[in-house]
């Protein structure tokens, strides 16, 4: 069985969105998708087989303030407005089709970081609740989302501890992997400043969470080149951008550009993709 993983960062994964619509026009449904923030919140929409929703959803709100501004820290604690983007959007602006998605008959994992182990979980995507809490927590960037509770624990990013899941899609059993990343290749991260401040702020609350955001930079490095060696041992194909992309990029013009180099990318590899089936 093939899997799609999907990585985040913020806008970056419009780029993905490309890709996804490239597949809904070739009619190729991923039976195991896994991903993490932006990546899997936008991959919800391929598996309701909804083509452009994401861009759509950018062009129209990227820069409306209900959607990133300042003010939404006085209603929900976060740059994002989480009810605008979880519930207006899906519900009324941008109409989330949830029959299609519920009627998948494949696995959606939604991966999240747990704020008291530090440690990676997967969650069932098909079992989201109505304010799709599990998106929230998979997207909860720390100092920029606040810590999202489920079954009465406290989660943040899921790109924090597994920013790329691919180890997990091979636990469960996958052979095949479509990854997608978001930064270009030779990207390498580093530790920042702002990283080691933000550690140190949440430790007090959330102990475990200090190592996972000093070592994060490490275990990125380390899955960018599992997925190169995946690659190079013809188990995986690996989409990434050519030029990088801002994770708050607010030119709404080159947010469908990358969306567009990611579907012209899938398309001038679509024989490869479905030599993974």
């Amino acid at each position: 069985m093939p899997s799609l993983v999907l990585e985040g960062g913020t806008l970056r994964p419009i780029f993905s969105s490309g890709i996804m619509d490239a597949l809904l026009d070739e009619g190729i449904m991923f039976p195991y998708c896994i991903g993490v923030s932006a990546g899997i919140s936008n991959g919800i929409s391929y598996i309701s087989k909804q083509k452009r929703r994401n861009l759509e959803i950018m062009e129209n709100y990227r820069n409306d303030p209900r959607y990133i501004g300042y003010r939404n820290f006085f209603k929900s604690r976060s740059l994002f407005g989480l009810d605008f983007i979880f519930q207006e959007i899906p519900s009324r602006l941008v109409p989330f089709d949830t029959e299609t998605y519920r009627s998948y008959t494949g696995k959606v994992l939604v991966g999240v970081t747990n704020a008291h182990t530090g440690l990676p979980e997967y969650m069932d995507g098909l079992e989201a609740d109505e304010q799709w809490t599990l998106l929230r927590a998979t997207c909860a960037i720390p100092f920029v989302f606040p810590a999202i509770e489920l079954n009465g624990q406290k989660y943040y990013d899921g790109g924090l501890a597994d920013p790329i899941p691919v180890r997990k899609a091979i636990a469960d059993g996958n052979e095949k992997h479509l990854i997608v990343l978001t930064q270009p290749k030779g990207y390498e991260k580093k530790l920042s400043k702002r990283t080691v401040r933000a550690a140190r702020l949440l430790r007090r609350r959330f102990p475990k969470l200090e190592e996972v955001l000093l070592t994060r930079h490490k275990h990125y490095n380390e899955t960018v080149a599992l997925c190169e060696q995946l690659e190079r041992e013809g188990q995986a194909i690996l989409l990434r951008p050519e030029v990088p992309l801002d994770s708050f990029e607010k030119d709404i013009g080159k947010l469908r550009e990358t969306c567009r180099q990611g579907y012209e990318l899938a398309m001038k590899r679509m024989d490869e993709i479905r030599r993974l089936f």
